[in-house]
């Protein structure tokens, strides 16, 4: 069986301070304090912030090229969405998960960030 997005939303919100929102109608996100680590969507890929510019970014979409993709907006920032149920694998996309998490955290004022 192959990780669909409500697995990957319960995965995120396993980690500290993890919560759900929903700025944009339809649009599922999981958050760290005010700070988006996923854009779930509508479950069948996730946007998550795998380096800290578009060059580390596109080391995974040129592993990948059908199933990851520089997001759209803030792709120049570092963020790709990757495909659930295609060539990436499972274990990986949560790794990747967790990688966008540490990011985002260590970005959060230390007064912020969960204990």
């Amino acid at each position: 069986m192959r990780l669909d997005g409500a697995e990957l939303l319960e995965h995120c919100l396993t980690k500290p301070g993890a919560w759900q929102d929903e700025p944009w109608e339809g649009d599922v996100v999981a958050k760290v304090g005010d700070k988006i680590f996923a854009f779930l969507g509508g479950g069948d890929s996730v946007g998550i912030k795998c380096g800290a510019n578009r060059d580390e970014a596109d080391e995974l979409v040129a592993t990948y090229p059908g199933d990851v993709a520089k997001l759209a907006y803030i792709g120049r920032s570092g963020w790709n969405s990757v495909k659930l149920g295609g060539a990436v694998p499972d274990d990986e996309i949560l790794e990747l998960v967790d990688t966008s998490y540490e990011i985002i955290v260590a970005k959060l004022p230390r007064s912020r960030r969960p204990s």
